[in-house]
């Protein structure tokens, strides 16, 4: 498990802020994104609690005496901590006891069934959500624009990308897992694959204890990749997969999704909701995205040649890569990602609000073609807001998967996903 050289994350530092300002982190996150071995990086001393010799023993422990796997080291890592829910009391009452900082790190790839972790931890467990790995992660981007930067208009904002559209299609197939990073073609995108029968077969009816039939499973992901990027409901949805499953409920639907989403696996887009110079109906509807882009091409069976060739396809799952990466960025700056778009059609793909009021617009766009169109949209948003109650954007950003950076007369920044970091 170690051999594999750790390469450095984005979560580092959010981690070690956690650490320095928390008795405990909870670090969740879908399976296979690199949690465990961020967390080692930082531990003292570590629980396996999926550790199949020890497993058992350690559930009974936790029934009987849950102090005794909170001995060791600190910090003391507990991997998988939701298979047995009551050390989120352990661990909360540990942190009163002791008092002092950076005593645990909690990971975990599921909510438990009774929700513990929903429970109060308040001034004791810090939370911090992981992701799979951005393209600057990945070293595909040579991270020449800066999103901080953005934000302290503290950046010319030029700089040139070398990752070409067939690197991009086979960047978004693999996708950010750390394990796949540097394998050969094929076997990453077979490993992506192996990860999404596992969520069908396996893990989406573990995470309940309710059975799930995989074929449903399957048709649901099919359909949540097909309306990728979209604000799709869940009847659109349901009459979507009505071409494999006709006895498919509404309310279904909405469980199986709820499933995926405590899983980590899906992880919608949330609406923004500014206010506004003058009334304006808002959409409140998510976007519909999965944790990474490359679950949505391992449903479809989508290849980088497929996406080379269908660049409908291409763009939406395009746009779904870089709001993984805005949200990697923004977390690293105490900041959150959301969408808008109101009644006149007016939208801008990603909001980037940070905490303290800023934000800044982004528009995502493949091709040199629909810069200029983005750019005005932007800037018509920017005059649509209520510039009395809420801060000026930081900045305007259409995020392209062209070759340069550069910011326009009007102020509004240019800038290739393979340039941009947190």
């Amino acid at each position: 498990m170690m051999d594999q050289p750790y390469l450095s994350r984005i979560s580092d530092k959010v981690l070690d802020t956690a650490l320095k300002s928390s008795g405990a982190v909870l670090i969740e996150g879908p399976k296979w994104c690199g949690k465990t071995r961020t967390a080692e990086e930082k531990a003292a001393s570590v629980l396996y609690m999926q550790d199949p010799d020890f497993t058992e023993s350690y559930i009974k422990t936790a029934d009987i005496k849950p102090s005794l796997l909170l001995q060791g080291d600190n910090p003391r890592l507990i991997d998988e901590w939701q298979l047995a829910p009551v050390l989120w009391d352990a661990v909360r009452f540990a942190v009163d006891q002791r008092r002092k900082k950076g005593q645990f790190i909690l990971t975990g790839s599921a909510v438990p069934t009774d929700n513990a972790a929903r429970h109060t931890g308040t001034g004791r467990i810090s939370r911090m959500y992981m992701r799979p790995m951005s393209l600057f992660e990945s070293m595909e981007s040579n991270g020449s624009i800066s999103l901080n930067a953005l934000f302290k208009s503290s950046t010319d904002g030029e700089g040139v990308s070398t990752l070409s559209i067939e690197a991009m299609s086979y960047a978004l197939t693999r996708g950010g897992w750390p394990a796949s990073i540097g394998e050969e073609e094929a076997a990453a995108i077979k490993q992506v694959y192996d990860y999404v029968d596992a969520v069908i077969n396996i893990d989406v009816s573990r995470v309940d204890e309710v059975e799930k039939s995989p074929a449903r499973v399957r048709a649901l992901m099919r359909s949540l990749a097909r309306n990728v990027s979209t604000t799709a409901n869940i009847a659109t949805i349901r009459t979507d997969i009505a071409e494999d499953d006709r006895t498919l409920s509404e309310k279904t639907v909405a469980s199986y999704i709820n499933a995926l989403k405590r899983i980590f696996v899906v992880e919608d887009l949330p609406a923004w909701n500014p206010a506004m110079r003058s009334k304006t109906a808002i959409r409140t509807s998510p976007k519909r995205h999965f944790c990474d882009p490359s679950i949505a091409t391992a449903v479809l069976r989508a290849t980088p040649a497929r996406l080379l060739s269908d660049f409908n396809t291409f763009g939406l799952l395009f746009e779904s890569l870089c709001i993984r990466d805005l949200r990697i960025y923004a977390q690293a700056i105490d900041g959150e990602v959301f969408h808008y778009r109101d009644k006149s059609g007016l939208e801008a793909d990603a909001i980037v609000h940070l905490k303290d009021g800023r934000w800044g617009a982004v528009e995502v766009k493949m091709g040199v073609k629909e810069i200029e169109e983005a750019a005005k949209n932007l800037i018509t948003l920017r005059d649509k807001v209520n510039l009395d109650k809420m801060q000026e954007p930081s900045f305007l950003m259409v995020l392209t998967s062209t070759e340069y950076a550069y910011r326009r007369k009007d102020g509004v920044y240019i800038v290739p996903i393979g340039c941009l970091r947190d």
